[in-house]
């Protein structure tokens, strides 16, 4: 499908690896310019040379989320080389395991900066480039908001926040015309997801485990179903929905586990 998205650029936090590099090749391939947004420059270029050496192109900025100056300035330099930003994937967060008893205020607000409070700040930076473009919001999400996880409350928060927001922007937003949804995910086979996988004494069969509970054919989601949703929603072909939270997680938060 042809998303009309030439020459659009966009900007992804977090865009270097996981879930936010496989958004950035399937944006790639839609003829768009993914600008990654990432604290390590040497990951960013990493990302870069992974999609030149498909024929496409990708630019990379260095930025430390958690510095609101750092938000700021990475939304202008992408204005100063682009002159215009023509959508937001709100990315970029961590599973930290901040939890109520294993946690502080300290670790509980720092887990809030790296998973929530960025997610405001380059959509209030990138606005008015939003505005001028009618460009889409996408927010990438987590069902621990709606299943809990445990040992995570700082995460889980941060993931109820970014949904809410994600309401609250499509409301304020309308009279742009700029679009904003999520698509939250549940098991997504990624680098780090397999790290943790690695860490269990049976790798494979702690793999299976979680591999069995996921209703749709008793698999985890990859990297490009995420991406390809995320993008569909960024672009002029779901241009009537606005406000959504979309599960792209193989029937996994929903459907009865006894399935």
């Amino acid at each position: 499908m042809n998303l009309n998205l030439k020459n659009k650029v966009v900007v992804v936090t977090g865009g270097a690896k996981g879930i936010g590099l496989g958004i950035c090749k399937v944006l790639a391939q839609e003829g768009a310019i993914p600008v990654i947004i990432g604290r390590k420059e040497v990951d960013n270029q990493k990302a870069i040379k992974k999609i030149e050496a498909l024929g496409y192109i990708a630019h990379g900025i260095e930025a430390e989320l958690t510095n609101s100056d750092d938000c700021q300035k990475a939304i202008q330099l992408v204005i100063e080389k682009y002159g215009r930003i023509d959508g937001l994937i709100n990315n970029a967060g961590v599973n930290d395991g901040v939890g109520l008893e294993t946690g502080n205020y300290e670790s509980f607000m720092a887990s809030l900066h790296k998973n929530l409070v960025h997610y405001y700040l380059m959509a209030h930076h990138a606005l008015p480039e939003l505005k001028k473009s009618k460009g889409s919001i996408v927010n990438i999400g987590s069902k621990t908001a709606d299943t809990g996880q445990g040992n995570t409350s700082a995460y889980a928060a941060s993931n109820g926040g970014r949904n809410a927001l994600t309401r609250e922007w499509a409301v304020e937003l309308l009279p742009y015309s700029i679009r904003v949804n999520a698509v939250i995910v549940a098991e997504c086979y990624t680098p780090l997801y397999e790290n943790w996988i690695q860490s269990f004494d049976n790798p494979e069969a702690k793999l299976k485990e979680i591999a069995d509970k996921i209703p749709f054919e008793k698999r985890m989601t990859s990297a490009e179903e995420i991406a390809n949703m995320v993008v569909f929603l960024l672009s002029e072909k779901s241009s009537h929905t606005t406000g959504q939270l979309i599960y792209v997680d193989g029937g996994y938060t929903h459907l009865d586990r006894s399935l």
